[in-house]
């Protein structure tokens, strides 16, 4: 993130940091859809990704679902996928800016010392916490992504949010989540680390990359900058737990295959463990990596853009508030 001097940091309230997650959440979210959803139809198809196959590269997924099934599948989910977005990181920059500015007044020394660390620890345990509490509109989201459109099981993100309960229990809400908090706690520490990194010790000192604050006189990293930190930081992040992404998918559509069979072969399974070994007994071990094409390229674009938005909108935001004084 911007580097910020310490006085100036530790001015980010809770809400400031709140509204600017939100907002980078909201904005990444509707660029990058369509790359979730095609994500998602490669994770969820059980057959090899080859010529022949209903899914055989990111070109061909696309002409045939807007063929089948129209344009506007590409936004399946959107307004689940959405409210996922703008919760989940409302609730893990607020969650992070809280922790980081704690830990700098418990122990400053130690800090500054083990600074990487800490972002990283931070970073996992406001994913985790995010994570609980926006999963319900995950579980839609990839519900109404998995659907075939000519078999609709749900009417939209509410009526999908009442059946499942009411036909599923309100535990059907939380399916995958095992496999996902093992995913998210590195996956967004990892983020973390390699983001700040790369902000506050690399690109910072590199000419093309730096701007002064208006703020301070501190030389940050510049939006370019913060593009490129997110990018590789999205990358790094995803090819490490990717596997987990996968496994979490395929245990949300536990109980809704009948509105799958359009998309051939579907998968039983009544666990982590049990899908895992079906998976790479029945598929492969690479299997635990379909979809990695358009996951890592959405990965590229969502994490470069949520951080990098995130900062502006925050640097935006502690530049007029100190104006205003």
């Amino acid at each position: 993130m911007v580097n910020l001097s310490k006085n100036i940091e530790s001015n980010v309230t809770l809400t400031q940091s709140a509204i600017a997650g939100g907002i980078a959440g909201a904005v990444t979210r509707a660029i990058a859809q369509p790359l979730d959803v095609l994500k998602i139809r490669f994770q969820l198809q059980l057959e090899p990704i080859k010529k022949g196959s209903k899914y055989s590269s990111i070109f061909q997924a696309v002409c045939s679902i807007i063929k089948e099934e129209g344009l506007t599948t590409l936004w399946s989910g959107h307004i689940a996928a959405q409210l996922l977005s703008v919760s989940y990181g409302t609730i893990q920059f607020s969650s992070y800016e809280k922790l980081t500015q704690i830990c700098k007044q418990t122990n400053p020394q130690f800090f500054n010392t083990h600074k990487h660390w800490v972002n990283f620890s931070n970073g996992a345990i406001a994913a985790s916490v995010a994570t609980v509490l926006s999963y319900p509109f995950d579980t839609v989201r990839t519900r109404l992504i998995a659907e075939e459109k000519t078999n609709k099981a749900y009417r939209g993100f509410v009526n999908a949010f009442i059946n499942i309960i009411s036909k599923e229990g309100s535990s059907a809400l939380y399916k995958g989540i095992v496999p996902t908090l093992a995913q998210i706690a590195p996956h967004a520490g990892i983020q973390f680390f390699v983001y700040k990194l790369f902000t506050e010790n690399i690109l910072n000192k590199i000419d093309y990359f730096q701007r002064r604050s208006h703020i301070t006189s501190v030389i940050e990293s510049s939006i370019i900058g913060n593009l490129l930190a997110g990018g590789i930081a999205g990358v790094v992040s995803k090819t490490a737990i990717y596997p987990f992404d996968v496994i979490k998918k395929r245990l949300q559509i536990q109980g809704f295959q009948q509105h799958r069979k359009f998309f051939g072969k579907q998968m039983y399974c009544n666990g982590t463990i049990h899908c895992i070994k079906l998976t790479i007994s029945d598929e492969g071990f690479l299997a635990l990596y379909k979809g990695y094409g358009p996951s890592l390229l959405k990965a590229v674009i969502v994490s470069a853009l949520h951080f990098a938005v995130y900062d502006e909108i925050k640097h935006f935001i502690l530049k007029n508030t100190n104006l205003n004084k």
